[in-house]
């Protein structure tokens, strides 16, 4: 009997390994092309008496109502220039990024046909790392101070935050905005719906970054995803203990679902554990719905996380 199993398991697992081998081969017979735009370097290598024929070919990053000598007064300032040259030290050669990019859009062309292919610009904006790729029907904007490398002097952030910065978060960041232009804002108040929802977007850059770890994808270190991997069935009693699933209580999110140095348990392990917590619970439920039912891509966006969390069968690994 064991050997049968065994022998069953083991075929299913080739099965799948030949789906997917199967799905990447016609990914990468999507035809796409990646243009990039480096504005970041045209701003910053433009003389100030052409600032007029940037800002007619860029409109969009010039609102009418800033006077010019603000513009002006960014391209000779002493640190904008700094940054822009360590941004130019790092991503001269930008080629390893967009390839990154056109490996990406291919699948999004793949699992979404009618998605046109993003014209990628590159900027360097005002270090706001709530908005470092911005995805937008036929723009994807990249705030490339925000890639330098973790390590980087300019950096002033918590850990949990600055770890992030590397390039290999562009694509998994431009999932990130891609998700939220496609996908409706999430109604629901309580755990489980926030839970799933980013989830959703877990199990999205699973199928647009095939090549990615599971760290990289929710921007964890590999410590902090093994701990989620052996506390995974102490953190979903935890919730069910706490009657915290179905709560409506709004510190909830913040403590288990948004980006934070250590998820809240209020207990000696909050110093050992990462944040999104929830959020990564919220993955495997996502992952477990997807192995137990035949849906689409796209239909799983549309589902909400009532029928998800019900038909997902899920059960944390012990």
């Amino acid at each position: 009997m064991k050997v049968f199993t065994y022998s069953l398991v083991l075929c299913c697992f080739f099965i799948s390994c030949g789906k997917k081998d199967k799905i990447e081969r016609e990914v990468s017979a999507v035809p796409v092309t990646v243009k990039v735009e480096r504005f970041d370097k045209i701003f910053f290598e433009t003389k100030p008496q052409d600032l007029g024929k940037i800002k007619a070919k860029f409109p969009f990053f010039f609102p009418a109502a800033n006077d010019d000598s603000i513009w002006l007064e960014k391209m000779q300032n002493p640190q904008w220039r700094e940054l822009y040259a360590e941004v130019e030290k790092k991503y001269e050669d930008f080629e390893p990024t967009k390839t990154d990019l056109t490996a990406l859009f291919q699948h999004m062309k793949y699992y979404f046909p009618k998605t046109k292919t993003p014209k990628v610009i590159t900027v360097i904006s005002e270090m706001d790392y709530n908005n470092k790729a911005i995805y937008a029907d036929s723009l994807v904007i990249v705030a490339l101070e925000l890639y330098l490398g973790k390590e980087h002097k300019f950096y002033q952030f918590p850990n949990y935050i600055k770890q992030n910065f590397e390039q290999k978060q562009i694509a998994p960041d431009v999932v990130a905005s891609f998700f939220k232009y496609i996908t409706p804002p999430n109604q629901e108040k309580n755990l489980l719906s926030n839970m799933i929802y980013a989830g959703k977007e877990l199990y999205l850059k699973d199928m647009l970054l095939p090549d990615y770890t599971d760290n990289e994808k929710i921007g964890y270190t590999p410590e902090e995803l093994k701990w989620c991997e052996e506390n995974e069935s102490y953190i979903w009693r935890y919730f069910i203990e706490k009657e915290m699933l179905y709560s409506d209580d709004q510190k909830l999110i913040p403590r288990f679902v948004a980006p934070a140095p250590f998820s809240k348990f209020y207990l000696e392990i909050d110093n050992e554990s990462p944040g999104q917590v929830g959020a990564w619970i919220g993955w495997q439920i996502v992952r477990s719905y997807m192995n137990n039912n035949e849906v689409s891509l796209q239909e799983l966006l549309k589902v909400n996380s009532k029928e998800v969390f019900e038909k997902s069968k899920y059960k944390p690994k012990k």
